[in-house]
């Protein structure tokens, strides 16, 4: 501190006065020995070898929620992701009482969908698939090795964290504090991980609220799995790969399709899929559906920025970043957008928000997720007045993601999992909540 001290001084003052400090540090630089105590948190790549993993895959009792995820509709059921864990399945046949039923386990899962009653899921960089008939006690049915890259985990300082494959797989990381004793001009280890938890959510207008079994399901704007006919698109950092689902539980790996970095979320909307990345959105053909090819593309300051989609709008939230993959901007915002010509996307209005996460929409009603600061919910039917036009605002409980199906809305958040129904969205009438247990 003492030397930092006479440095500012020195280039504050560049004075005689700063240079007789500067001469008098020097010779007496030789012996200053400052130390300082330092605390900070490293988190460090738990891996698990394949057959640790297969071993361990399964249909278990429920257990408690601890660290809610991304989180999925299908019929009667709600899957809610315990991060890098495996999957909740909860019986939401009535949604005034749904039952947490059991729990998938799946080592280094984060991503889920589901069609004609198979389940597929990431388990690390392996794809897992299960009959879903019955859903509280899933079955594996193939297992395809090496077909999602690792996630880029980056250090706060920017640098990405090396891995070491000859470990195994990485199926999570451990957070350890270290308290140490360091000279005062040392600079301090810094290799914070920091996860993308940035997000693309587009709403297809003929997605019905009452699924069968049989249908494909719904996820929150937070998705890296999606299906569109028969086939199965998923994101990783840098690329898109494509299964075919002619036989469901047989996918067929086709060509990958490379994207560049810092992509996020997926979804389908309208025969196109939308791709979002920390520096934008980028669209993409289904015109032959094995082979997406681009249309064209919207940029932004770098940041995590969920989206949907409905009509020729795209409704866009940028928020303040915390993790070097969103950026350095200090933004929080809504951004509207044009896309009615899909080739040149266009901005037509920007709302400041206070720190928006997940959002979805129904009929013109914008559910906007702001973190710690609660859930919004706008008119969006004039693009130029949604802030004007604030239906409600439920304050005091952090929000994170939203899934509006029809009738009753799908909120998950730091301290567990909630429904509303939304017919009234002046009135928004709240029917159960599932709440987290920390450890």
């Amino acid at each position: 501190m003492l030397k930092r001290y006479l440095l500012s001084l020195i280039f504050s003052q560049p004075t005689i006065y700063g240079l007789f400090i500067l001469a008098t540090w020097l010779l007496a630089g030789c012996t200053d020995q400052c130390e300082g105590t330092y605390t900070y948190k490293v988190y460090e790549p738990v891996y698990q070898t394949r057959a640790e993993l297969l071993a361990t895959i399964g249909s278990r009792p429920a257990e408690p929620l601890q660290n809610t995820g991304k989180i999925y509709a299908i019929g009667d059921y709600i899957l809610v992701n315990e991060v890098n864990r495996g999957i909740h399945v909860i019986d939401n046949s009535n949604p005034s009482k749904p039952q947490n039923s059991s729990f998938i386990s799946i080592p280094g899962n984060v991503d889920m969908a589901v069609r004609n009653q198979v389940l597929y899921a990431d388990a690390a960089s392996d794809l897992v698939v299960f009959d879903f008939s019955n859903p509280i006690t899933v079955k594996l049915k193939k297992h395809i090795e090496n077909v999602f890259e690792p996630a880029p985990i980056f250090s706060s300082s920017g640098a990405i964290i090396p891995l070491d494959p000859s470990k195994g797989l990485i199926i999570d990381y451990k957070e350890r504090v270290i308290t140490e004793k360091r000279k005062c001009d040392e600079i301090v280890p810094n290799n914070n991980v920091l996860v993308n938890d940035g997000a693309v959510n587009f709403l297809n207008n003929n997605v019905k609220s009452n699924y069968t079994s049989g249908s494909t399901g719904q996820g929150g704007s937070m998705a890296r799995f999606t299906i569109n006919g028969n086939y199965l698109y998923t994101v990783g950092s840098s690329k898109m790969d494509i299964f075919n689902l002619a036989d469901p539980g047989n996918p067929q790996k086709g060509t990958p399709v490379i994207l560049g970095g810092g992509i996020e979320t997926i979804f389908p909307y309208q025969n196109k899929l939308f791709i979002g990345s920390n520096a934008g959105m980028l669209i993409y053909s289904l015109a032959n559906p094995a082979i997406p090819t681009y249309l064209g593309s919207y940029s932004h300051l770098k940041a995590c920025d969920p989206v949907v989609v409905e009509g020729n709008y795209a409704y866009v939230t940028l928020r303040t970043n915390t993790t070097n993959w969103c950026g350095s901007t200090n933004t929080n915002q809504l951004d509207v957008v044009d896309i009615s010509n899909t080739a040149m996307p266009q901005i037509r209005k920007t709302y400041p928000m206070q720190n928006p996460h997940g959002l979805g929409i129904d009929k013109s009603t914008l559910f906007i997720c702001e973190g710690s600061y609660g859930l919004k919910v706008f008119d969006a039917s004039n693009p130029d007045k949604i802030t004007a036009n604030q239906l409600s605002y439920l304050k005091d409980w952090h929000a994170f993601d939203v899934v509006p199906l029809g009738k009753n809305l799908l909120v998950v958040g730091e301290d567990g999992f909630r429904q509303y129904e939304y017919s009234d969205p002046k009135n928004l009438k709240f029917l159960s909540k599932i709440s987290v247990v920390k450890k």
